[in-house]
């Protein structure tokens, strides 16, 4: 087969729900595979994911998502993410950790632009400098002033993670995953414990990143109207040093359980319970995600049970009194194997066994008597009409469509099965049209006689904190004893030596070399091309419109015209944009103010973006 810019095609078809032509590529020489979705969305996406399945809770995974981003190969700059923020003209940038990979999403409506970010991103990715110090600000690392000061953890990730381990909700979304998924990569922290982030050394950080962020391991995402093939030979130029590595990253199916478990936990609770703090949940291992109808019926079956305050199961549960409010992750497809998890928050302690005998009951009910049609019409209505519309709100839609495709082809499925729904909500329709006790079938097998299941309660401890922070201050005193004084000199050596490379400021030479936004043609209205000053990330502009010469006019917007960048990019470029999912500019006047004995004029350039030419009249 010929290749195209090194790379094979694997597929090919045209997705009518998304009016996009798919193409699923492989790159020959590596195997990298490579989701390429051609339309008309200007708001264009980049995205590469690496399959990252964690082995303990060090949250090696969290902190390397964290350190490629802190310079490059061909950005050797502190940060040049930040730099990056500053100077683009992005819609998205970030990333982000889950419990099996980690995905550098960017979008931007403006193509060189958006060709600058991709270049950050993969050369980042692939070619990250990770030096100890990186290890140490973004993961952990011993913090002592001086040697009688307190020896303390510090890093961005571990002081990240002991926020989330403080929160209830946060706790007991992870607590259900690990109680469900005890054997494989699911069962342990991708995120980091604050217990075992100082487990990890910087020679584990180092083969983390060399066993996984390799082109053998990555998936490749592409979305909206930029050139297709310009997609394909940029990608052959990053790659092209790359030769095939063998992998070891799958994640391996969790076995099923031969009967269901319980499990407590505690959480912290700064103050005395008055005994109707816990909270109680009942949570299922379903099936494997790969089958894109059952994974559909089920969101069709989680909505009817517990989407709206009419569902049955949601009725039942808050209409019992036991407890606050819903609790529960729901319906999940993103992991391997699907969940479903349910139950209350608000519990009294004697009231824990009742809400599982609650909701087993209000199952075996519905299992018995059937859901009310009425209730499964509605349910199907909606799901499809969020299939549909497709609408993500101000999330870049080609990202929330990369995360989509992400729950089939991350585990070797086929990644365009979510995405072409049309068949399989027919299918399921057809279903429902031929046997009625459809979603019953489900809540019996995958429910009601599904051994896979726990039983997890989270208890307030208000002693929890400070048996946490003694246990803290025990190991950091045994870590100062072992160490001799020259030992501790250089601890303090090293502690200094961070602080003054996070607080020296970057050399706006090195900026200037590094950073590659040096011409970027600002979308719609008239032909006018930016240089944006290296040095002060300021655009500056060659033709088109003049900027504003009012001061009292720039002053009056001076809150209003200002980015989130913290650019003001009013009066130099002559063009706002009021609304975007970036927010990149603030709060633009709807209505026009006579200001400096003038009216500004506006003109719409494309209504579609909402972006608007603003001139002072006469």
């Amino acid at each position: 087969m010929a290749l195209i810019h090194g790379f094979e095609l694997l597929q090919e078809r045209e997705i009518h729900e998304l009016n996009s032509h798919a193409r699923l590529l492989r790159h020959a020489a590596t195997g990298a595979e490579l989701l390429s979705l051609e339309n008309d969305d200007e708001n264009k996406v980049f995205g590469i994911v690496f399959r990252t399945p964690p082995s303990d809770s060090s949250g090696v995974a969290h902190i390397m998502e964290h350190s490629v981003l802190c310079g490059s190969r061909k950005y050797p700059l502190k940060e040049p993410f930040v730099e990056l923020v500053k100077g683009s003209l992005k819609t998205f940038v970030n990333a982000f950790t889950f419990p099996d990979k980690t995905c550098y999403p960017l979008a931007s409506q403006n193509l060189q632009d958006f060709y600058n970010l991709m270049d950050v991103y993969v050369d980042a990715v692939f070619h990250p400098l990770i030096a100890r110090q990186t290890l140490q600000q973004e993961g952990w690392h011993y913090e002592l002033n001086g040697p009688g000061e307190p020896l303390t953890f510090k890093g961005v990730v571990f002081n990240e993670m002991k926020g989330v381990y403080s929160s209830p909700e946060n706790l007991l979304a992870h607590s259900i995953q690990l109680s469900l998924f005890p054997n494989n990569a699911y069962g342990v922290d991708s995120g980091g414990d604050p217990r075992h982030i100082p487990d990890l050394t910087y020679e584990s950080f180092q083969r983390f990143h060399q066993t996984y962020y390799h082109p053998s391991n990555a998936r490749i995402f592409f979305y909206g109207d930029d050139d297709p093939d310009e997609r394909l030979r940029r990608m052959q130029a990053s790659l092209a040093e790359f030769s095939a590595l063998r992998v070891d990253s799958q994640v391996g199916l969790q076995p099923r359980f031969t009967q269901a478990r319980r499990a407590i936990v505690p959480y912290d609770s700064s103050e005395e319970s008055d005994g109707k703090k816990n909270y109680v949940t009942v949570n299922w291992m379903l099936a494997d995600t790969q089958d894109a109808q059952r994974s559909l019926a089920f969101q069709i079956l989680a909505y009817v049970l517990i989407g709206t305050p009419a569902s049955p199961l949601r009725k039942a549960l808050i209409d019992s009194g036991l407890g606050d409010d819903l609790a529960g992750m729901g319906f999940e497809n993103e992991l391997r194997q699907m969940v479903f998890s349910t139950g209350l928050k608000g519990v009294a302690a004697e009231d824990v066994e009742r809400v599982e005998k609650l909701i087993l009951d209000t199952l075996q009910g519905l299992a018995s008597d059937g859901v009310e049609d009425e209730m499964v019409a509605a349910a199907l209505n909606t799901i499809e009409f969020r299939l549909r519309e497709n609408n993500t709100g101000s999330f870049p839609r080609g990202i929330a469509l990369m995360l989509r495709s992400l729950t089939t082809w991350l585990h070797e499925g086929d990644p365009l099965a979510p995405l072409a729904f049309e068949g399989t909500l027919q299918a399921i329709k057809d279903e429902l049209q031929r046997n009625t006790g459809y979603l019953q079938s489900l809540i019996e097998e995958y429910l009601l006689a599904n051994a896979h299941r726990t039983t997890l309660v989270l208890q307030p401890d208000p002693q929890l904190r400070q048996r946490e922070e003694q246990a803290e201050k025990t190991r950091l005193e045994k870590v100062r004893q072992s160490l001799s004084q020259d030992e501790l000199g250089q601890l303090v050596e090293e502690t200094r030596r961070l602080k003054l490379r996070q607080e020296t400021p970057e050399p706006p030479q090195a900026r200037a070399k590094a950073v590659p936004f040096q011409k970027t043609e600002w979308p719609h209205g008239p032909k006018v091309t930016w240089t944006v000053d290296t040095a002060t990330f300021l655009p500056v502009k060659s033709g088109g419109f003049g900027p504003c010469k009012s001061k009292k006019f720039r002053h009056s917007l001076k809150a209003s015209a200002r980015c989130s960048t913290g650019i003001s990019c009013f009066p130099r470029a002559g063009m706002v944009k009021p609304t975007c999912s970036a927010r990149w500019c603030w709060r633009i006047p709807s209505t026009p103010r006579r200001l400096g004995g003038r009216w500004p004029s506006v003109s719409v350039i494309s209504r579609s973006t909402r972006w608007y030419r603003w001139r002072l009249a006469g």
